[in-house]
């Protein structure tokens, strides 16, 4: 099915390795003539592959450890070095980019089926599913292959083709519109498509965008178009008057036990209220990540949390204050929280070959409702701000209630000290990092709310590759540096540094996508 999407191979594959796709007729798809088809062919409008990898590669979330008996794949430290991919194994930018194309096509091809079936009034939910597919696949592309939305450059940064028909042509050729205008196709889809949405339709809700979920996406992808209105409005619909009830209860997840895949069952239930919506995709992320003694160069490590994330003292005081402990892993340097579990699907038993997947769990209640409390903060409702920050710590902790007071207090960076600059995390325990946004933050409370509830976001988040997004939006300075051992410095350099809108924010095109004539990104 996902093959035949016609002349749209150009974004998928590289020329040379299409004559077998090319000699299909461009029009030979199936025929969507029942509603159940077109349900049943909106299980393929979701990406099969995950950024997380990419992201939490890039990010401020990894750094480089020493020594010889670490290890890594090529794709994790050309990701690591901000470097142009060559890799083209599972995780990687030629892999994403195919299944969101494909992921797509799935949903033009449902739409344009729906039309042809004459918009049924009993079909209106499928399209609402379609068009929020089609939007969440094209705001994954361009948030990774693109710089941040930005109503400075957002109408001169590239952005990436956005594809809203099918292709019945051999060989199409694809411009590039700017990122503001991608924001503009996604806002339209997700505007049309979330009224649409009826829950009623899903045998299991949480793999499909369902109300809550469709809520959620809404929220994020508005919180950085940074239309906050719309983000209170929309997380409001999600999160329903009693928040509360529907962030995730890590007291119960942490006091499970963490072998097996027991936490990593939990966490991904789809009977857990926190969780809206449940992709699985093909990847290697959770071996890279997790506590195996592999993949170990490029790590979450000990500096890392100690120093900037989960072991630092934080809004919620002393890091034992988390329900969901984050451990260190005996002889392996990396610092886990035990969320994204590895399942093998085993398509030879005889010979043991299958595929790795995880299950991403990519928009929750905990999220959307930090996305609220940015959106009150920029608007300067620091109030409501606050309750929701504290409704978030009640939950995630055992430290109680947080006030306007703490987080001035805490996001002041009041634990700073003189040995080194602010804009670097280097004095433990230092999470605050400056912010170059090209919008305005105002400095003081605006600011002090901002930076708390950027590194709750972080904490929450880890492994799943947001922080990288956050990074961007806000323009905080990368550093990649080494370290030994003992977690001290072996070397920093101007090369381990990404800055506000570096080139290299925008991770580069697959380059078989460039070879077929798509502009790359600036280098």
């Amino acid at each position: 099915m996902l093959a035949q999407v016609g002349g749209f191979a150009l974004l998928l594959c590289a020329a040379a390795s299409c004559n077998d796709f090319l000699s299909e007729l461009p029009d030979n798809r199936a025929e969507m003539d029942a509603k159940e088809k077109v349900t049943k062919l909106l299980t393929s409008a979701y990406p099969d592959i995950n950024h997380c990898l990419l992201a939490e590669m890039s990010s401020d979330n990894t750094l480089e450890n020493t020594g010889s008996a670490w290890n890594s794949m090529l794709l994790q430290e050309q990701a690591y070095r901000w470097q142009d991919i060559t890799d083209t194994d599972i995780d990687s930018p030629s892999q994403l980019w195919n299944a969101c194309y494909k992921a797509i096509a799935s949903a033009n091809h449902a739409i344009a089926a729906i039309e042809e079936l004459g918009l049924a009034d009993d079909m209106l939910p499928q399209r609402g599913e379609a068009l929020l597919c089609r939007a969440y696949s094209h705001f994954v592309l361009v948030n990774i292959f693109c710089q941040h939305y930005s109503e400075t450059y957002g109408d001169k940064d590239f952005g990436i083709p956005y594809m809203e028909g099918l292709e019945t042509t051999v060989a199409p050729q694809y411009e590039r519109s700017t990122v503001a205008e991608v924001y503009r196709k996604i806002n339209a889809d997700i505007e049309e498509g979330l009224p649409l949405i009826n829950d009623d339709i899903y045998a299991v809700p949480k793999y499909h965008f369902n109300r809550r979920a469709a809520c959620a996406f809404a929220a994020r992808f508005n919180l950085y178009y940074r239309r906050y209105d719309k983000v209170v409005e929309y997380a409001s619909q999600a999160l329903s008057d009693n928040p509360a009830s529907l962030l995730r209860s890590w007291m119960t997840l942490g006091a499970l036990s963490s072998g097996g895949n027991i936490r990593g069952n939990a966490f991904i239930s789809s009977g857990e209220a926190a969780n809206f919506l449940l992709i699985s995709s093909y990847s290697l992320w959770a071996r890279v990540h997790g506590p195996l003694h592999a993949y170990e160069r490029f790590t979450h490590n000990s500096r890392i949390a100690y120093y900037e994330t989960c072991k630092v003292v934080s809004p919620w005081g002393h890091p034992a204050n988390v329900h969901f402990a984050a451990p260190d892993f005996m002889n392996t340097p990396k610092v886990i929280m035990l969320k994204l579990s590895e399942y093998f699907e085993l398509m030879d038993p005889v010979n043991g070959i299958g595929s790795p997947h995880i299950v991403l769990p990519v928009f929750t209640a905990d999220e959307t409702l930090l996305c609220r409390a940015e959106a009150y903060a920029m608007l300067k409702d620091y109030d409501n701000a606050v309750r929701d920050m504290s409704t978030f710590q009640n939950a995630f902790t055992r430290a109680g209630t947080l006030s306007r007071e703490m987080v001035n207090f805490w996001g002041a960076g009041e634990y700073w000290t003189d040995e080194r600059p602010r804009y670097y995390s280097m004095a433990k325990p230092t999470p605050i990092k400056e912010l170059h946004p090209d919008f305005e933050v105002e400095a003081g409370e605006q600011e002090n709310f901002i930076q708390t509830l950027l590194f709750m976001r972080r904490v929450l988040t880890i492994h799943e590759g947001l922080r990288w997004f956050d990074t961007k939006r806000y323009g905080i300075t990368i550093y990649h540096y080494r370290v030994d051992s003992n977690d001290e410095i072996v070397s920093i350099n101007d090369y381990d540094a990404l800055g506000r809108r570096d080139p290299r924010c925008a991770i580069q095109l697959p380059a078989d996508v460039i070879a077929a004539g798509m502009k790359p990104n600036p280098r």
